[in-house]
């Protein structure tokens, strides 16, 4: 971790503690200031954090510590921290790749070594003569000497000991997932249904109904003297569906210029039939508009209400019938 000790002036009164903050600071040492910032960012930018070495990282914050004693301003001073934190980060890369010896950091032959430090076996590799000693003469073969290690430890850390528990057993045996075998599902032969497959004479004959349907709503339109009310023309106050198909057959009408849809007439929105628009009407600024309506049955049941709509304008259609094929499937 890259740390820094930050150096603040008492004031003669009370304790003040102030920053050296000063807003009228000359803009060339500013200046300066930030180019040396910049310098040392490029270079920090143009190295990996496994290429720096400890010393590099150590003489990059030094370099910083002395451009910070000079800043001044907020905006230097986010420049530092950026590169503190860059510091940080290589050093947090570096600790992270430190290996013991050629290898990593191996529990078991530790563990083993605390064992046989401890006098749970007997080594006679031990180089230390003074070591060898003391382990011949506190060896036998009984409990751990957890006093041992605890003195050897002293002597490498001020820690003060405290109490603690473990957390498992230093060998744990890897658990192995039980494999569970669901059963089939039994299907009821009496429950399942057949789906229905649509074939392209099914979507031919949907094509073909939907311009006859087209062509029929322009027809009562054409029939029609003065605008009309748009769901006096489209509700079919016995049905709901078809009320929607009227809609949606009627864009069609829409979408090719035949219909016109208005709101002019005191906001009320109605329809009558005109002229296609041509190629030069568009090339002289006329453009098209899609608008997206909302019908759902609350505007559909409000309609026949507001509007005292009792028949249909558009006759009551038949309900079409599709062809059903294709196989049963479990």
């Amino acid at each position: 971790m890259v740390s820094r000790d930050v150096d603040m002036e008492e004031g003669p009164s009370q304790g003040h503690v102030e920053l050296g903050y000063d807003p009228d600071q000359p803009a060339e040492e500013t200046r300066d200031i930030r180019r040396q910032y910049r310098s040392i960012q490029r270079e920090m930018e143009e190295k990996n954090a496994n290429e720096v070495s400890a010393d590099q990282i150590v003489d990059t914050v030094r370099r910083a510590d002395h451009l910070f004693a000079r800043v001044k301003g907020i905006g230097e001073a986010t420049r530092d921290s950026n590169l503190l934190l860059k510091a940080t980060q290589w050093g947090a890369a570096k600790a992270r790749a430190m290996k013991s010896g050629s290898g990593g950091f191996d529990v078991d032959d530790f563990v083993a070594r605390l064992i046989t430090f401890m006098g749970g076996r007997r080594d006679v590799s031990i180089a230390d003569d003074s070591d060898a000693e003391e382990y011949e003469d506190d060896y036998a073969g009984g409990p751990l000497d957890w006093e041992r290690i605890g003195r050897r430890a002293l002597a490498k850390s001020r820690r003060v000991p405290a109490m603690d528990f473990m957390l498992g057993p230093l060998s744990i045996e890897q658990k192995k997932r039980a494999v569970v075998k669901r059963a089939k599902l039994e299907v009821n032969k009496a429950d399942m249904k057949k789906p229905q497959q649509i074939t392209e004479d099914d979507i031919t004959r949907s094509e073909n109904e939907t311009t006859k349907n087209v062509a029929a709503l322009r027809k009562l339109l054409t029939q029609q003297e003065d605008p009309i009310n748009l769901f006096r023309f489209i509700v079919n106050p016995n049905d709901f569906g078809q009320s929607v198909e009227n809609l949606f057959y009627l864009s069609f009408l829409i979408r090719d210029g035949i219909c016109a849809f208005d709101t002019t007439k005191e906001g009320e929105p109605v329809i009558y039939i005109c002229e296609p628009p041509s190629a030069e009407d568009y090339d002289g600024g006329l453009k098209k508009r899609q608008v997206v309506m909302e019908f759902d049955m609350a505007t559909w049941q409000r309609a026949i209400e507001v509007f005292d709509i009792r028949e249909s304008m558009i006759p009551q259609r038949p309900k079409s019938e599709m062809r059903i094929g294709g196989k049963w499937y479990g």
